[in-house]
């Protein structure tokens, strides 16, 4: 029996409006909410440079901030044949990262600066799917919608604003065929730690001089919850796992509050204060008591980490901390 096109398969599982897979889902919402067809064959829709401009300029200081993120991911994958990716909430490229030998290969299958890879446009991709369904993915060459577009490979993780809004998308994508879903479990793991980084670099960036409160949490996409406390002690910005751990504003300006409504009484140890502390042991393990090494890996200075150890109630010399 003849195996089915991936065109014919897509349609028909897009056929229920039931779809009982996420895959399918998306599929369904490029061909019944978008309209497209999955044997079509437009090229990518490419911005002008004056309106990719204009796109970088309104996400200019976010855009600093996540470059060396950016840098560093593309060394740890650029040795496998794939680029990293950086775009804007609506889905298009702001930054690219790749090798000069595999650039004209990314650039035929539209991955460049100023392509519109949104759900709307290419339906079903990493990228888009990202975006439209605020999670990160992974979408494996005939998972695309597209049926030119089943050669590629792409893992994807959203980044969330200070504001607790969607801001844009990490992407690394390949077209190598040595690539295995197993293979590409790694990346994938790789990019979310990279876009959660981008995440807490930007919203310290966004509240200079604040106080920023950290806790890890256990089995989440959103690994970090941050709070940022300003001079007077108010809770004046929380990123997004904050805001759902609290029951905040879900979206927009936060309003400033005391710390202590949030984090209880300076008598009362507090879940949040628990995990705080806990991530803070964590990093002392991990370093093997090198104070500085720790503070690196928690994004503060070690003057900082002195003073969250000692509020605390963290010994300053647990065995054998280095100072160094």
């Amino acid at each position: 029996m003849p195996e089915h096109r991936h065109e014919d398969r897509v349609a028909q599982a897009s056929q229920s409006p039931a779809a009982v897979t996420r895959l399918a889902a998306s599929w369904r919402r490029s061909m019944v909410k978008h309209g497209l067809d999955p044997a079509g064959a437009p090229r990518v829709r490419q911005l002008s440079m004056r309106e990719l401009v204009e796109k970088r300029e309104a996400l200019d200081g976010f855009i600093n901030v996540a470059r060396p993120q950016l840098d560093h991911l593309f060394q740890l994958v650029c040795p496998t044949g794939c680029s990293v990716l950086l775009t804007d909430a609506t889905g298009i490229v702001l930054e690219q990262r790749m090798t000069e030998a595999d650039a004209a290969t990314f650039r035929g299958w539209g991955l460049w600066s100023g392509a519109d890879w949104s759900e709307a446009a290419e339906g079903t991709n990493g990228i888009g799917t990202c975006l439209a369904e605020g999670r990160q993915v992974t979408i494996h060459r005939d998972e695309h919608f597209y049926a030119r577009n089943t050669g590629l490979s792409c893992m994807d993780a959203p980044i969330w604003g200070p504001d607790g809004r969607l801001i844009a998308a990490l992407d690394v994508s390949t077209a190598r065929l040595d690539h295995t879903e197993r293979w590409n479990a790694l990346i994938a793991a790789q990019v979310a730690q990279s876009a959660r980084q981008i995440e807490a670099a930007f919203f310290r960036a966004s509240f200079p001089g604040a106080r920023i409160v950290t806790a890890e949490v256990t089995g989440s996409e959103d690994a970090m919850l941050l709070i940022a406390v300003d001079k007077d002690d108010l809770a004046i910005g929380a990123n997004r796992a904050a805001r759902r751990a609290f029951g905040l504003e879900k979206e927009g300006q936060l309003r400033p509050r005391p710390a202590s409504d949030l984090f209880g009484r300076e008598d009362e140890v507090t879940g949040f204060e628990r995990a705080e502390r806990a991530a803070v042991i964590r990093a002392l393990a991990r370093a093997e008591g090198n104070v500085s090494a720790a503070a690196r890996a928690l994004g503060v200075g070690r003057a900082t980490l002195y003073r969250r150890m000692s509020r605390l109630g963290i010994s300053q010399n647990p065995g054998r901390l280095s100072q160094v």
